[in-house]
């Protein structure tokens, strides 16, 4: 269940993401509901997967740089995320776009938001 609650949020997270910023989308978007909704949960899930695997890494090396800006490095590493997610996504032709650095920063404040809200909402297992 905590699996399934996680990838829902992640996929709620992104919508909001792609439906408030120009620089994220999900393309065609003359797909059916059924092929937006499917293509939205995997790249939530590699989404997840990236920051679960990369993230962790990424705070420890950059760690001075985070401490020196007082935290707001970790929006550049969340970004970071954002982009590999979509260069994963265009390997596999899922039709995930994040068009440069300042949309994906914007994405990561958002997903970031909207992560924070679900999961007070549904109640997160954390």
């Amino acid at each position: 269940m905590r699996f399934v609650t996680w990838l829902l949020t992640n996929a709620i997270a992104l919508a909001a993401a792609a439906w408030l910023l120009d620089g994220i989308r999900f393309t065609p978007r003359d797909a059916e509901l059924a092929d937006k909704a499917l293509a939205l949960l995997v790249v939530a899930a590699i989404l997840g997967t990236v920051t679960a695997v990369l993230k962790p890494v990424l705070k420890l090396l950059a760690l001075p740089l985070i401490i020196l800006t007082l935290g707001l490095f970790l929006l550049v590493i969340n970004a970071a995320m954002l982009l590999l997610t979509d260069e994963i996504a265009a390997l596999l032709d899922i039709g995930f776009k994040v068009t440069g650095f300042w949309p994906a920063v914007g994405g990561a404040i958002v997903i970031t938001v909207v992560t924070w809200a679900v999961d007070n909402v549904i109640g997160s297992e954390r």
